[in-house]
C-alpha cells in the first residue's frame, strides 16, 4: 500500500511549540483522511527547529465507492417538506428521487445516492492547504507583499517550502500537487542552513531521512536528545565532572538544533560563592546550558558548563564556547549582585520598626528585614483578603495552634510561618520567581535559623502537583497546612470558588495538597475544626489593625453578626470565643489576647454563640464537602472502590485519615464471606425500612422485647445490642476492623430473622416493632458505613 510523506519547512519553529505542532499536524491530517474514506496502517510525526514532518504508512490509494439511500417524506407531503428532502439529499428536483411503497405508510420518496471513490492524491491535495491555513499555532505571523492582502497565509514563521510525495514502495512516488499563497508542493527539501543549504530531491521517507542526515539534519527529536545527553555526559566525565541532568532543558535544547554539537564553557570560580540554585537557573534561563559538578559531589557545582551548538565550527567550537562564557559571566555578575545585596541591610530600616515589633522580628537579620519590608509596603495578597503581612499573621497564628496536633514545636512553627513569605522581597526572587521558598531556606540557614524553620520556608509550598512530594518535617507540615487552609478559607469566604474547569487560584491543588499531607503523614485532624480556627485567626488578625477597621476577606462571612457588636474588644473577644468553641482539640486561645472571661460572658451569651455557630456552620460544611471531592479523586487514583468511599463519607466526616481507615477496613471485610453475607442482609433490612418509611408506615421509637413472637427476633435483638456496643467501643479506639468484626456476629441472626419472620405482620404494633428492629440494624452498621450505598 502507498505511503505519504509530508514536510512543512519554515524559517523557524519555537522549541516550546514543536512537539505539540507536530502532534496537531498528525491528528488533523489523519482525521481528515479517515473522514474522507481512507484508511492507514501507521502514522508518526517528526520535528526540528525548521520543519514539521509526517510519515503515514499503508494509506489506501482510493476511497471506496459509497451507495446509500436517503428516505424522504410521503408523496403527498407539503412542498416545504419535499424541498427540505431535496436539500438534504442534494437532488436538483423531485424527478431525481424514486418512489417506494409501504403497505402501511403508503408511497414515499427515496433518494439513491452513489458517490464514486476518489484518488488519495486528490483528497490529500484538498486537505493539506486547509490544514495549513487553519493550523492552531498559539502565535502566527504574515510576511512579504502578500501579507497586505485579506486572507493571506499565517504561519508561526515564514513558510518556505512544502514537500509532499505519495506512492507504494515498489513504484516511483508522485508529487501531490497543490499550491498555497504561491508556495507549490514538490519533492524538494533543504538540509542544514549553514552546512548543506542546497536543494535535496527525495522520493519517500527512508531516503528523506538518510539524505537529511547527510545534510547535517537529525530529524528525530528523541534521537537528538540521546545524542546531546550522551555527548554531554561523556564530555563532563572526560573533564572529571558529572553532568547535572535536566529533562526540561534537554527537551528545549533538542528543539533549538538540527545538528547537535556539544561543547564545554567555563566561568570564574569566584562566582561559585553564589548559591548553586541561582547559578543553575541563571545559566539555564539565559544561555540554555547545563551545569556540572565535581564527580561524586551532590551539593556543589563546578565552574564548567555544557552548551549545545548547531554547527561544527572549524576551530572545534572554541569561539562559540568563549562567547557563551562571556555572556554567562555577565549574567552571573548580575546574580552575584542580587545575592550580596540580599545579605546587606535595607536602606529603609528605620521605617520597619513597627512591622518588626508586630511580628517579633530581629532587624539585625537580613531575612527578618525582608519580612518587615513585606509588611511595611502593604503588598496586596488579594483586594478582598488584605495584604501579605495580614495573611502571614493569620498563617502564623494558625500554625501555632496546629503545631501540637502535628507534633511540631509551636514556637518553631510560628517562626517558620512568619518568615515563609519573606524572600518574596529579595532581589534573587525578584529575578527568579521560581526560586521562592528555596532561596528563603538558603537565607534562613545563613542567618542561623533552626533547620526545621529553614526547611519549612521552602517546603510549605509543597506539594505543587500530584507527583510532587509532600513535606514530612513536623514544622513544614504545620506551615504547609496553615498556608493552604488560609488560602481555601479566604477564597471560599469571598465566594471565589472553582467553577467547572476554571480554578484561577489553584484551590483544587491546595485542597489536594492538604489531603495528601494529612494522609501521607498519617495525621489526625478535624478539618471542620481547623477551618473554624482559620476563620477565628482571621478575625483576630484583622483586629490588630485598629478599631473601626472595615470588615473584609474572611470577616465578610460573619458580617451580619459582627456588625451587631460595637467596638474592637467585642470583635476580638468574639474571635477567641469562636476559636475555643469550635476548634476543639486545637490549642486554647490566649486569654490575654482574646479578653477576659467577664468580657466573654458580657458580650457572648449562649444565644449569641449559637447564632454565630449557625452562621459559620454552612461555610465550614461547604468547604469540607470540597475536601471530600478531592479525597474521592485521590482515593480512586489509589485504587479504592467508589461505592465504599461514598458509603463511608458523610457530610459530618471531617477526619480524612479516619475516612481512609474506614474504607480500608470495609474493603477487607467485604472480601470475606461474613462480609458479603452481612452486606446482603443489611441492605435487605435497609431497603425494607426505606420502603416502609416512604409509605409513612409507623416505626416504633424503641424495640419492645415484649412484642417478640419468634425466637429469631429475640436472638437478633440480643445480637444487635451486643454488636452495637462492641462496634461503638472499637470505633472509639479507631479500630474499624474490630468494629466490623463485632458487626459480623449479626450475619447469622439477620439471615435467620428474614428466613422465619414476616416483617409486615398484620398486627400493626408487631409490624412497627419489627421495623424498629431493622432500624437498629441500620443504626448499628451505620456506625461504620452506609451499607445501602455499597454495590453487591
Amino acid at each position: 500500500m502507498p505511503d505519504l510523506l509530508l514536510e512543512l519547512r519554515s524559517e523557524e519553529i519555537p522549541a516550546r511549540m514543536q512537539r505539540k505542532a507536530a502532534g496537531d499536524l498528525r491528528k488533523m491530517l489523519t482525521d481528515g483522511l479517515v473522514e474522507a474514506g481512507l484508511t492507514y496502517e501507521a502514522a508518526r510525526e517528526y520535528w526540528t527547529p525548521r520543519r514539521l514532518t509526517l510519515d503515514i504508512r499503508g494509506l489506501t490509494a482510493r476511497s471506496k465507492d459509497v451507495s446509500e439511500e436517503i428516505k424522504g417524506p410521503s408523496t403527498s407531503a407539503p412542498e416545504q417538506a419535499i424541498q427540505g428532502f431535496l436539500r438534504k439529499a442534494g437532488l436538483a428536483s423531485i424527478a431525481e428521487a424514486h418512489v417506494h411503497s409501504d403497505p402501511k405508510k403508503g408511497d414515499f420518496y427515496v433518494a439513491h445516492i452513489s458517490k464514486p471513490g476518489r484518488a488519495a492524491e486528490k483528497i490529500i491535495a484538498e486537505l493539506v492547504p486547509g490544514i495549513i491555513r487553519n493550523f492552531p499555532w498559539p502565535k502566527s505571523m504574515r510576511w512579504g507583499p502578500a501579507s497586505a492582502k485579506p486572507g493571506s497565509l499565517r504561519w508561526v514563521r515564514p513558510l518556505q517550502s512544502i514537500l509532499c510525495t505519495f506512492g507504494p514502495e515498489t513504484e516511483e512516488p508522485v508529487v501531490v500537487d497543490f499550491e498555497i499563497d504561491g508556495i507549490r508542493s514538490g519533492n524538494v527539501t533543504y538540509g542544514h542552513r549553514f552546512h548543506a543549504p542546497d536543494a535535496i530531491t527525495v522520493r519517500r521517507f527512508d531516503d528523506y531521512v538518510s539524505k537529511l542526515e547527510a545534510a547535517k539534519v537529525v530529524l528525530d527529536a528523541d534521537r537528538r536528545k540521546e545524542i546531546i545527553l550522551a555527548d554531554a555526559r561523556n564530555l563532563a566525565f572526560a573533564n572529571g565532572l558529572d553532568l547535572v541532568e535536566d529533562d526540561g532543558l534537554l527537551e528545549e535544547v533538542s528543539g533549538l538544533v538540527e545538528w547537535p554539537v556539544v561543547l564545554m564553557g567555563e566561568f570564574e570560580e569566584a562566582f561559585l560563592a553564589i548559591p548553586a540554585e541561582v547559578i543553575r537557573l541563571t545559566i539555564r534561563a539565559n544561555q540554555k546550558c547545563f551545569v556540572t559538578r565535581p564527580q561524586g559531589v551532590d551539593d556543589a557545582l563546578s565552574n564548567r558548563f555544557i552548551l549545545t551548538a548547531n554547527i561544527e565550527a572549524k576551530d572545534g567550537g572554541k569561539e562559540i564556547a568563549h562567547g557563551n562564557g562571556k555572556v554567562v559571566r555577565a549574567r552571573l555578575s548580575d546574580a552575584l549582585y542580587f545575592w550580596t545585596t540580599d545579605q546587606g541591610d535595607l536602606p529603609d530600616l528605620d521605617q520597619l520598626e513597627a512591622s518588626a515589633e508586630k511580628f517579633g522580628l530581629d532587624l539585625k537579620k537580613p531575612l527578618d528585614q525582608r519580612m518587615a519590608r513585606l509588611d511595611h509596603l502593604a503588598v496586596t495578597f488579594h483586594a478582598k483578603l488584605g495584604t501579605q503581612g495580614e495573611r502571614v499573621e493569620r498563617i502564623a497564628q494558625l500554625a501555632e495552634e496546629l503545631a501540637p496536633i502535628v507534633g511540631a514545636d509551636p514556637a518553631l512553627a510560628r517562626r517558620a510561618a512568619v518568615l515563609a513569605k519573606a524572600d518574596l522581597t529579595t532581589e534573587v526572587v525578584g529575578e527568579f520567581p521560581e526560586l521562592q521558598g528555596a532561596i528563603g531556606r538558603k537565607y534562613a540557614l545563613l542567618q542561623g535559623e533552626h533547620a526545621s524553620v529553614a526547611a519549612a520556608i521552602e517546603e510549605h509550598y509543597k506539594p505543587q502537583g500530584p507527583s510532587d512530594r509532600v513535606p514530612s518535617d513536623p514544622v513544614s507540615i504545620t506551615v504547609a497546612l496553615a498556608d493552604k487552609l488560609d488560602t481555601l478559607a479566604g477564597f471560599w469566604a469571598i465566594d471565589e470558588k472553582p467553577t467547572g474547569s476554571k480554578d484561577p487560584y489553584a484551590l483544587r491543588r491546595a485542597a489536594l495538597g492538604v489531603v495528601r499531607i494529612i494522609l501521607e503523614n498519617r495525621i489526625r485532624l478535624s478539618l471542620g475544626v481547623a477551618i473554624a480556627a482559620t476563620v477565628a485567626s482571621a478575625l483576630a488578625a484583622y483586629e490588630r489593625f485598629g478599631e473601626g477597621v472595615e470588615s473584609r476577606g474572611v470577616v465578610t462571612m460573619l458580617d451580619s453578626r459582627i456588625r451587631e457588636y460595637k467596638g474592637a474588644s467585642q470583635l476580638l473577644s468574639e474571635a477567641g470565643l469562636i476559636s475555643r468553641l469550635l476548634k476543639g482539640g486545637l490549642a486554647n486561645a490566649n486569654s490575654e489576647t482574646f479578653g477576659s472571661a467577664d468580657q466573654e460572658r458580657e458580650f457572648f451569651d449562649g444565644q449569641r454563640m449559637m447564632e454565630l455557630e449557625a452562621s459559620l456552620s454552612p461555610f465550614v460544611a461547604d468547604l469540607v464537602a470540597f475536601f471530600h471531592d478531592r479525597l474521592k479523586v485521590y482515593l480512586r487514583d489509589q485504587g479504592a472502590r467508589h461505592d465504599l468511599i461514598d458509603a463511608v463519607i458523610t457530610p459530618q466526616s471531617d477526619d480524612l485519615l479516619q475516612i481512609v481507615r474506614r474504607v480500608e477496613a470495609l474493603g477487607s471485610f467485604l472480601d470475606t464471606e461474613d462480609g458479603k453475607n452481612l452486606l446482603a442482609g443489611t441492605k435487605r433490612a435497609a431497603n425494607i425500612l426505606a420502603a416502609e418509611e416512604k409509605k409513612k408506615t409507623a416505626v416504633a421509637e424503641t424495640v419492645e422485647p415484649a412484642l417478640f413472637r419468634e425466637d429469631t427476633e429475640k436472638l437478633l435483638f440480643a445480637a444487635v445490642n451486643q454488636a452495637e456496643k462492641q462496634a461503638g467501643e472499637a470505633i472509639q479506639n479507631d479500630d474499624f476492623s474490630g468494629a466490623l468484626l463485632a458487626l459480623s456476629v449479626l450475619r447469622e441472626p439477620v439471615d435467620s430473622f428474614f428466613e422465619h419472620v414476616l416483617v409486615n405482620d398484620e398486627d400493626l404494633s408487631v409490624r412497627a416493632n419489627r421495623l424498629a428492629l431493622l432500624a437498629r440494624i441500620r443504626a448499628a452498621t451505620g456506625q461504620v458505613a452506609d451499607f445501602s450505598k455499597i454495590a453487591g
